[in-house]
């Protein structure tokens, strides 16, 4: 019978906590725009600026506590920044 060894999430605080804070809290404010313009409404929707800005916090919140799930502080770089490019790349287009 044969294990499989299964490698440990490492403990790269200070990495991982940079990302989630830094490109979390980025990737937040690009997906509240994004649902801004295309949300119901759209930009111009009443009270549509104040639930906006109340959705960052919660999302934010998720991205910075998610990346500590990332195998290693380059990985949650790496990925974090790719979804903030395709966020904000489709937070232009949208717009």
């Amino acid at each position: 019978m044969t294990t499989i060894k299964k490698d440990k999430i490492r403990p790269d605080w200070l990495g991982k906590t940079l990302a989630g804070a830094l490109l979390g809290f980025a990737l937040a404010v690009a997906l509240s725009g994004i649902f801004a313009w295309v949300g119901p409404g759209g930009i111009d929707a009443k009270d549509k600026v104040q639930f906006n800005m109340w959705l960052i916090a919660p999302l934010w919140l998720s991205f910075f506590s998610f990346s500590y799930l990332f195998y290693s502080a380059r990985r949650a770089i790496f990925w974090l920044m790719a979804a903030n490019l395709l966020a904000w790349l489709l937070l232009w287009w949208v717009k």
